[in-house]
């Protein structure tokens, strides 16, 4: 497992490298660099961080790339040089940086005791001043990452340090907690239901409570001596997440599979709105941010649509407008940390989407350059505010802001006569309410859950392949409602955030609410877009738990998804909607209980409703 997330940190800068190169590499760097492996760098209560520091020879005064990590940076694993972390401070350092690595609290080499997603903000800190303080600093820092070496970003930057120059987030939506309409807590939650990416995740992430450790007093030389044989890593039996994510209950899924304990065991019982969500390392939309930042974003990524929404948070909040001047946003069509894998015939999932390429160091470098460095050059001629790249027309295209200023909010209501069920079914998307209500039934049996397929995830193992593919053959479920516009007569690119309004009744105390946006192409295949989940105990809000009555019809606004897909003439326009997509997200029992220690199901008729009185309807944002 350690060897598999390692790549996540080596994808920051450039490909893996062949052994001979891995080599050739650490010469070069050693012919440029002043090399100082496992620094132990002191935090403010005494707990030491294991650093690896990369600076220019001589006596110049340079800016520091800071990468912050739970992931295994060391230079050997398993007696070998491997090329990540060597490749990355060649980079830096060739262009005149330093580049410096740092494992968070609790991991590896470094002390204390880990905790994802409440790391201590004052360790980014403390580290920050620390760097400012050395005699080869220039005094400016810029941070890069992306997913967990990108998280804990948003939350240092509200701290507000003086060294803190510059931000390259990618992927970073582990580290936001609540922005706005989303509440997600760093991504455990999607509308009040687990993402359970977390649970595999944590399986080969989090610290056993009985993890070995080093002496305290250890010192710089035999760390180095050691990272040679022994990097505190764990190997983690591999395992069959397909199958591991269906046990129950939820809170035994790691013991079930005999993993580490950890804090999986204290993080399930949360609720969203629990006190600690807002103790740790997550930023939410309460905190200052005044850091000139360039985000990079998937889309189909986790959670698109709440990262997107931070980076318009910042801009219209950063009280220095030379800040809110300074957020640039990139949007690519691929996977979770996955922006140099696009090629000129870019396959996401199973669908193509063309040629998405884009030369990532030149916008990183360019970026780091002007801020860091003070150079005239440019970036900001070349790049706009916000570059996306549109599914269908399978381009790049370019905004001053996202949404677009040219868009359209069009209405499509749901509508029926009573049997939407299946894609053979009779579900409309159409522009005016139903004059009458024929609600639409369908069974949810959470023990047989509609399964996940493809849709916007990482981290689940071989539990669910992200990406874009074929819906047709799940869209034959009688448990999956299907609305379908008419074949569109001309082409219609949709750009924008996507809000939701669907009118639910159930005879359970509690259910879930699912729906995916979907283009249809002439031949019949249905290629999902985006995907969002409801908790109905959380329809008003996340403060409160608020149970359903039998046969009464509650309004539902589902999280806004988001995405940008030319839906070309002869296209139709699909939603689906249901009460399950596992093990994208965990089932709801629908007993009305924790959920999280519960081994049984209830089985319960779910209805939507579609009328004037009851307008179940997609937003979608048309460009003109």
């Amino acid at each position: 497992m350690k060897k598999i997330l390692f790549v996540l940190l080596s994808i920051i800068f450039l490909q893996q490298l062949t052994a001979q190169d891995t080599s050739l590499i650490y010469r070069r760097l050693d012919s440029i660099a002043i090399i100082d492996q496992k620094v132990m760098m002191p935090m403010r209560d005494g707990v030491r961080l294991a650093t690896d520091i990369y600076r220019p020879k001589g006596n110049a005064k340079v800016p520091i790339i800071f990468s912050r990590t739970p992931y295994n940076f060391n230079t050997w694993i398993d007696g070998k040089m491997v090329t990540g972390t060597i490749q990355a401070a060649y980079e830096a350092v060739s262009r005149g940086y330093a580049y410096v690595v740092q494992n968070e609290r609790g991991r590896y080499f470094s002390e204390g005791t880990w905790d994802i997603l409440g790391t201590p903000i004052t360790d980014g800190y403390d580290a920050l001043s620390w760097m400012q303080k050395q005699i080869w600093s220039n005094g400016k820092v810029g941070l890069i990452g992306c997913s967990s070496t990108a998280e804990w970003q948003m939350a240092v930057a509200s701290q507000n340090h003086p060294a803190l120059a510059a931000m390259v987030a990618q992927g970073y939506g582990a580290g936001v907690g609540r922005i706005g309409k989303f509440n997600e807590q760093g991504n455990w939650y999607r509308g009040g239901a687990q993402q359970m990416l977390f649970t595999s995740w944590l399986y080969g992430t989090q610290n056993d409570q009985y993890k070995p450790t080093l002496p305290k007093d250890i010192k710089q030389a035999d760390l180095q001596r050691l990272q040679r044989f022994y990097d505190m890593g764990t190997e983690m039996p591999r395992v069959d997440w397909a199958v591991g994510l269906k046990h129950l209950p939820v809170k035994d899924i790691i013991k079930n599979v005999n993993g580490q304990i950890g804090i999986y065991d204290k993080m399930i019982p949360r609720k969203p709105n629990d006190p600690a969500w807002f103790k740790g390392g997550l930023y939410h939309d309460n905190m200052p941010f005044e850091v000139p930042s360039y985000w990079f974003v998937s889309w189909y990524d986790v959670s698109s649509a709440p990262n997107i929404a931070l980076f318009n948070h910042v801009r219209n909040n950063a009280k220095k407008q030379g800040v809110a001047d300074n957020q640039y946003l990139v949007i690519a069509p691929v996977l979770h940390c996955s922006y140099k894998r696009a090629t000129e015939n870019t396959i996401v999932g199973e669908r193509s989407v063309g040629d998405a390429r884009l030369n990532y160091d030149e916008l990183t470098w360019g970026w780091f350059d002007l801020l860091l460095k003070g150079e005239k050059n440019d970036f900001k001629q070349k790049n706009p505010r916000v570059r996306y790249y549109t599914m269908g027309s399978n381009k790049w295209q370019a905004a001053e802001s996202f949404p677009l200023p040219n868009t359209k909010v069009q209405n499509f209501y749901l509508t029926s006569e009573g049997k939407a069920n299946t894609s053979n079914g009779n579900g409309k998307l159409v522009m005016k309410p139903s004059t009458t209500d024929m609600p639409d039934a369908f069974t949810y049996d959470p023990m047989n859950p509609v399964p996940s397929y493809g849709g916007n995830v990482c981290c689940t193992g071989n539990a669910v392949q992200g990406g874009s593919y074929d819906q047709s053959k799940m869209e034959l479920r009688d448990d999956i409602l299907v609305y379908t516009s008419d074949e569109l007569k001309e082409g219609t690119e949709i750009t924008g955030f996507i809000e939701s309004t669907l009118y639910v009744s159930s005879t359970g105390l509690d259910t879930d609410i699912t729906l995916k946006l979907i283009d249809v192409y002439p031949d019949g295949k249905a290629y999902n877009l985006d995907e969002t989940i409801q908790r109905l105990r959380y329809r008003d809000g996340y403060n409160k738990e608020v149970w359903m009555e039998k046969g009464k019809v509650y309004k539902v606004d589902l999280t806004p998804l988001v995405t940008s897909n030319y839906f070309a003439a002869g296209h139709k326009i699909r939603i689906e909607v249901s009460s399950s997509n596992f093990p994208r997200f965990d089932r709801n029992l629908n007993t009305g209980g924790k959920n999280y220690d519960e081994s049984k199901g209830v089985i319960v008729e779910n209805k939507i409703h579609h009328s004037e009185k009851y307008p179940s309807v997609i937003k979608l944002p048309i460009i003109r």
